[in-house]
């Protein structure tokens, strides 16, 4: 008989498999997305968020403590990254300024900049399967580079296939909503979404909209930046800067890299880590390697700045 954590998480998803979404949980609640009765969750958050969060950040101050001149730049660095000065030493408006120059430093998390209340009623189970349960959508493999895509219903993909992860399922068995959003079919969602109102200069935001369930997630991986929002659940966060390749293997889902990997890291081998609740926004910074882990059934929203 199996012994050890992965029997206890192999156990602890069986008993949340058999839960099925509450008729009485409504937006107050999970938005119809928690699972009611007895069910717990396989994996916990972290026992101390390593990531800052700001309540009270302002942009110029967003840019001065997360933004990083290149060196060589002089005193006028912070003014040329929020668009005051450029290269040529003339003031203009933030629209005319350009961020290439500039290396992105580190995350944080971001609360209260933006009331997304209007959004978040839109994103319950129940209004999203009204207006959009025909809609076909894309799914990708929960790996690290998603090959397989597979096209279905959207009312399919919520009543059959949203259910929390096995932790002995491998990446690409995993199916996954996230990006490859038509946007044509969701602009009159996407309309009442507020991203946060920090943008990076030379950069075009692109919305990336998705729902997992518990225990599911995408491993290591990097891109540009931008930010991620929670609208239901929660979403664990580990996050490396550019130069530290975690060590993970890329059909392995975050669950199992938790599981396998993780415990035996050294303090200092380990990543920043943290959970992001309801409301809250995370800056990923521009190439860091991140990987995430749903711990409940999640709404969420990204904006990329590419």
């Amino acid at each position: 008989m199996a012994r050890g954590p992965r029997a206890l998480l192999l156990a602890l998803w069986a008993l949340a498999a058999l839960a099925r979404p509450s008729s009485g949980s409504g937006e107050a609640g999970g938005g119809g997305w928690l699972r009611g009765g007895p069910a717990a969750a396989a994996v916990a958050e972290e026992e101390r968020c390593t990531v800052e969060r700001r309540a009270d950040l302002t942009y110029a101050e967003f840019v001065q403590r997360y933004v990083r001149p290149e060196s060589g730049h002089g005193g006028l660095g912070l003014e040329r990254a929020l668009g005051r000065v450029p290269a040529c030493g003339r003031a203009v408006g933030p629209e005319r300024g350009s961020f290439r120059r500039y290396a992105f430093v580190k995350p944080v998390i971001l609360q209260g900049l933006t009331d997304n209340s209007r959004f978040r009623a839109l994103c319950s189970r129940e209004r999203l399967l009204t207006s959009f349960g025909d809609n076909i959508v894309r799914l990708s493999t929960a790996n690290t580079y998603s090959y397989r895509k597979v096209d279905l219903p959207f009312q399919e993909y919520v009543e059959q296939l949203l259910h929390p992860q096995d932790p002995a399922s491998l990446g690409n068995d995993t199916l996954y909503f996230f990006g490859d959003n038509n946007f044509t079919e969701w602009a009159s969602l996407f309309r009442h979404y507020s991203p946060p109102p920090f943008h990076l200069l030379g950069t075009t935001p692109a919305y990336s909209f998705g729902i997992a369930g518990a225990g599911s997630g995408v491993p290591f991986h990097w891109h540009g930046p931008g930010f991620s929002e929670v609208i239901y659940g929660r979403k664990r966060w580990f996050l490396y800067p550019p130069e530290k390749t975690p060590e993970f293997h890329p059909n392995k889902t975050t669950l199992a890299w938790l599981q396998d990997t993780y415990p035996a890291l050294a303090p200092l081998e380990r990543p920043l880590e943290c959970t992001i609740r309801a409301g809250e926004v995370l800056y990923f910074p521009d190439r860091w390697w991140h990987a995430t882990l749903n711990l409940d059934t999640s709404v969420f929203i990204s904006t990329f700045l590419g």
